[in-house]
């Protein structure tokens, strides 16, 4: 089954280009099933590209899943078109009635501050604890699981000595959940953070079941309360050149950013780089919305765990 986006979303052609299914609202109104609802909150400044990123991530499973993107009242996005935003994105005020089965939370570049310095933080807490009553599981990304973890355990992210980039091993942990479920032992995936949740500070934490962890990039990927919050240190939605241009990126600003580590042959900029970690990354969004989101949710989205 596809995923159902709006007809003019600048990604759908994409999409279609890359043979992926996706249905706009007049073919989907005719579909006699209950679509899985998922709502993104996009943090990241430039959203068209996480759009298409995410999208993908969600394309590879038999369920009928409609997206919904959210965007931050408090906070003036300086790299997305306003019409964009306008037209494809809502404010927490206007869908702070409705339930949903799933969401994810993106990562955003402001590891480095302190949580309540970023201009938005105030509303994302309101939508964290909006989420207990509101969506069957949430997936938290990158700074967002941080911000996550800080606010509902209280546990503080911590500067790295140098930026955690490029890809990484991880070993799986509790291999009989659902979540891992298909995994391989070990597997690659990509960080790009100056911050981290220390290994030693999750595992005292209780409440949070660690599923996937590295020992050069620490912790990766757990979760709490059965999978209805579930964390990501990294970013395996990205594309097969993200982190390629954000190396440039960095380079052309005359930041002293090593190149990814284990990305480029020889280390060589100037070659492409190998897309290793996108079977993964599919499993596991497709084993969310499975095992924590379809398997999970009422039909009636009133009914969502812990509402009224």
């Amino acid at each position: 089954m596809p995923i159902k986006i709006q007809s003019d979303l600048p990604a759908k052609e994409i999409l279609e280009k890359e043979n992926i299914f996706v249905m706009d609202e007049t073919r989907a109104i005719h579909q006699d099933i209950r679509p899985i609802n998922i709502l993104i909150l996009n943090l990241m400044p430039l959203k068209e590209d996480t759009e298409l990123q995410l999208l993908r991530s969600l394309s590879n499973t038999p369920l009928q899943v409609d997206v919904f993107f959210l965007n931050m009242k408090s906070h003036d996005s300086r790299n997305t078109r306003a019409s964009h935003l306008n037209k494809f994105y809502e404010t927490f005020d206007e869908i702070r009635q409705r339930h949903f089965d799933g969401m994810i939370v993106t990562g955003a570049p402001v590891e480095q501050m302190e949580f309540e310095e970023v201009d938005y933080w105030n509303e994302l807490v309101q939508i964290m604890d909006w989420t207990d009553q509101h969506v069957t599981s949430t997936i938290f990304l990158c700074w967002a699981a941080q911000a996550a973890i800080f606010h509902f355990y209280k546990i503080p992210k911590k500067m790295l000595p140098e930026k955690m980039f490029g890809l990484f091993w991880h070993r799986v942990q509790n291999k009989k959940t659902p979540l891992v479920r298909g995994f391989d032992d070990v597997f690659l995936a990509p960080h790009s953070r100056h911050t981290e949740v220390s290994m030693e500070d999750i595992e005292r934490c209780k409440e949070i079941t660690v599923l996937a962890k590295s020992d050069e990039a620490g912790f990766y990927l757990g979760m709490a309360d059965e999978g209805r919050r579930i964390f990501v240190m990294g970013h395996p939605e990205y594309d097969r050149v993200t982190l390629d241009e954000e190396y440039k990126r960095d380079k052309g600003k005359g930041l002293d950013t090593q190149p990814p580590k284990n990305y480029y042959k020889d280390d060589n900029p100037d070659i492409r780089p190998n897309l290793v970690w996108r079977a993964h990354a599919n499993n596991l969004y497709t084993n969310w919305l499975n095992y924590y989101v379809y398997q999970t949710t009422p039909y009636d989205l009133d009914g969502t765990p812990f509402s009224g």
